[in-house]
């Protein structure tokens, strides 16, 4: 894994000399933090300012003004900045993008701005956390939809080091998505391809746990409501991944009773011919492909398992 590079950390926070580019980045910055269009659009008309636009000013942790843009949610300013040259994806000293803020304040009309913009949907490399995994923690639907129409990946985990690697190190979007209970997010990211049986499927993460959770287990486990199941299986999960053991954390609910039921009963001729066609579509293209197909709505609406109890 990759980390941010200490000396580049400590540079980032080392306090700048208060010559006139960093006066002006400030004057920048205080438009901004005020929404005030007006008084940034005239600063940025002069060249002085307008080379400052990438600088990083205020106390503590000092900000670029696209930065102080995207965590404000003021998307004047932000476009204003985008328009005259702002670099998209600068760094703060928490290795965090403008979009990264903007998808931690839940501001869709900034996070469509800059994802327009050439903005990295998925964040910095050098960032333990995603936008993706901050939307699905927070259950932002809308911002979680623009990240994934963008390309960012379904499946990111975070990044931790080798030595702190554990069961819960390798929950992605998905798992985090049922953990906080956003059923919406959680069928959004099926849809985008995220895979049913994660948490099995890393080699490296194999070798250091012995028993690793698929999402269907610790949905089971944890009290998932029954929809959270039925959408596992409707997506192709292993019902027989699972290692069931029922004691006292495992509740006999509706859940339980749909894996059961799978087990036994094999998938229809339709789920399994729609299973395959979506597993043949590339990740980042499934939703414009689908979308695209040759053929009836009602198929496609199947496809994107919009209409399957009335066919």
């Amino acid at each position: 894994m990759s980390l941010m590079d200490i000396s580049k950390i400590f540079s980032l926070l080392q306090p700048k000399e208060q010559d006139e580019d960093n006066e002006q980045c400030q004057a920048l910055n205080n438009a901004v933090s005020g929404n005030d269009v007006a008084l940034l659009s005239e600063l940025l008309s002069q060249e002085p300012y307008r080379r400052s636009i990438n600088g990083r000013s205020g106390w503590g942790v000092p900000v670029s003004p696209l930065r102080t843009a995207a965590a404000l949610g003021h998307l004047g300013c932000l476009e204003l900045l985008l328009e005259h040259g702002a670099e998209v994806d600068s760094l703060d000293v928490k290795a965090q993008t403008p979009l990264f803020t903007a998808v931690s304040g839940k501001h869709l009309d900034c996070v469509i701005a800059l994802l327009k913009a050439g903005a990295d949907p998925n964040g910095s490399q050098y960032n333990n956390c995603s936008p993706v995994l901050t939307a699905a923690r927070e259950g932002d639907v809308d911002v979680l939809g623009e990240l994934l129409h963008f390309g960012a990946e379904v499946d990111v985990r975070p990044k931790v080091p080798d030595w702190a690697s554990n069961a819960s190190a390798c929950s992605g979007p998905l798992y985090i998505s049922a953990a906080y209970g956003h059923l919406d997010c959680f069928k959004l990211l099926l849809l985008h391809g995220a895979n049913p049986n994660y948490n099995c499927t890393d080699e490296n993460m194999l070798v250091r746990i012995k028993q690793p959770k698929t999402v269907l287990e610790v949905c089971l486990r944890y009290g998932c409501g029954k929809e959270y199941i039925q959408l596992l299986i409707d997506f192709g999960a292993d019902v027989y991944l699972p290692t069931l053991i029922i004691d006292k954390t495992t509740k006999q609910n509706e859940a339980l009773g749909l894996l059961l039921k799978e087990r036994v009963c094999p998938k229809t001729l339709m789920s399994q011919t729609r299973l395959a066609i979506r597993r043949s579509i590339p990740l980042a293209n499934k939703e414009p492909a689908i979308k695209s197909l040759d053929i009836p709505l009602i198929v496609r609406n199947y496809l994107n398992h919009e209409t399957a109890k009335l066919i």
